[in-house]
């Protein structure tokens, strides 16, 4: 029954919205809003997944700075018109480029790259979340996969996003704790043994998160061939491209082998541009849609027009601002390269940070094996800690982490580095 309101002409009423459940909060950013609350001078924020310059700055990426100032100096006058439902054409070709390398092809392979340019069918999305959901709500709709199957330990939001289009999920093993690594075996023995035909399998393309524990190449070949035989959806999870190793093309190596090699999976791609760019409050996305080789042009445009028939009656369109941004520096030979520049500073500067986190622990001869610290890529890692040792890291030693002991190793600098590695040595000594 509603709780009574007082109103100050009917009397008593009840709201319809007094026996809402309460929702669980969100727990990175929760932890962010602790961080900031805490006023002691030692704090540390491992736990936002957003890049930090050495002094614990953002940093907005100096060619994302160069394409605004063109863009402002260019005065478009159509610059706040609405784009199309699907979003700008000439982003989603730049976007797919980057994700399947169709611009990279020369000579003859030019056509043969229009040809494959064909299969993939793309629509602008608000980031990778946007991305996420959307495709989660196409294959609900249209393919009704009976299950979704999501990495466990994952990016939280993925259950939230499937449990919302309606599929039912289960886990597959995808981090082995005691060797602190990515479980090839546990993953490719649930697949094998357990997932259906069109069942989904969520596929975190690079930087997994929050293990930062990738497939070899080796097995992701092993994979491919698995969701082939099988019948099985693959959906990659494309958020740190370019970000992981500071190597667009190395990073998207997964998705490109399962669409060149497997000409008869289809699978969904959801890719971001918040890391890669640094633009996270933009929210730029899309989402590709790879289909068979053998599939017709009507096929394709049915799978187009229910895309946008979702985001129509979802949010109209995404907002072109940040895709302006992404539009400009891939379009431009010179940019694009200062881009590149970008992503190995950034991708550099994570790897000094592993290196440094690696070495305090070494000198503090702290107990365990620390490898991982060093073996594992991108912006999160799994340190190896209990949650009752991360919750003494941040009551003592006020740094802040998701209990599942996931850091952001861009929050490390060359400041707070020792500081850390010494609580760290402190809880793994004193606590259980």
């Amino acid at each position: 029954m509603g709780s009574i309101l007082k109103s100050p002409v009917d009397g008593p009423v009840y709201s319809l919205f007094s026996t809402l459940p309460e929702a669980p909060p969100d727990e990175p950013f929760s932890v962010n809003g602790a961080y900031k609350k805490d006023c002691s001078p030692h704090k540390v924020n491992l736990g936002i997944g957003v890049y930090r310059t050495s002094e614990g700055s953002p940093w907005p990426l100096r060619v994302v700075e160069e394409a605004e100032k063109q863009i402002h100096e260019a005065s478009d006058i159509n610059r706040h018109e609405y784009t199309a439902i699907q979003g700008d054409p000439e982003f989603l070709n730049l976007a797919a480029d980057l994700v399947f390398g169709f611009g990279e092809k020369e000579g003859s392979a030019v056509s043969v790259a229009e040809q494959e340019r064909k299969r993939v069918v793309s629509i602008q999305t608000v980031s990778g979340t946007g991305a996420n959901r959307l495709g989660a709500e196409l294959l609900a709709r249209n393919v009704r996969p009976r299950c979704v199957w999501i990495p466990d330990p994952t990016w939280a939001n993925h259950y939230a996003i499937w449990e919302l289009a309606g599929v039912p999920h289960k886990s597959y093993p995808y981090y082995d704790a005691s060797r602190k690594a990515f479980d090839f075996e546990g993953t490719f023995r649930t697949l094998a043994e357990s997932a259906n035909e069109k069942d989904v399998v969520i596929l975190h393309a690079c930087a997994h998160n929050p293990t930062g524990a990738d497939p070899t190449e080796e097995q992701w070949k092993m994979l491919a061939r698995l969701c082939k035989d099988k019948g099985i959806i693959p959906f990659f999870d494309l958020a740190y491209q370019g970000f992981a190793s500071g190597d667009a093309k190395k990073d998207a190596w997964a998705i490109r082998h399962f669409f060149h090699e497997l000409e008869l999976v289809e699978f969904c791609v959801a890719q971001s541009f918040s890391k890669n760019f640094g633009l996270y409050g933009q929210r730029v996305g899309a989402l590709h849609i790879a289909l068979t080789s053998t599939a017709t042009e009507v096929v394709s445009e049915k799978v187009f027009s229910n895309l946008c028939h979702l985001v129509r009656g979802e949010y109209s369109m995404a907002p072109r601002g940040g895709a302006e941004i992404v539009k400009t520096v891939l379009s431009n030979n010179k940019l694009r390269k200062k881009w590149q520049e970008d992503l190995t500073t950034m991708s550099q500067r994570i790897q000094k940070m592993r290196h440094a986190l690696f070495n305090e622990l070494s000198k503090l001869n702290t107990p365990g094996e620390w490898t991982h610290v060093i073996n594992q890529i991108g912006m999160f890692t799994y340190i190896g800690l209990t949650e009752s040792q991360v919750k003494v890291m941040t009551e003592k030693h006020h740094i802040y982490m998701l209990k599942s002991g996931r850091i952001s190793i861009s929050g490390l600098n060359e400041h707070n580095v020792r500081y850390v590695a010494m609580a760290i040595d402190d809880v793994v000594r004193t606590v259980k």
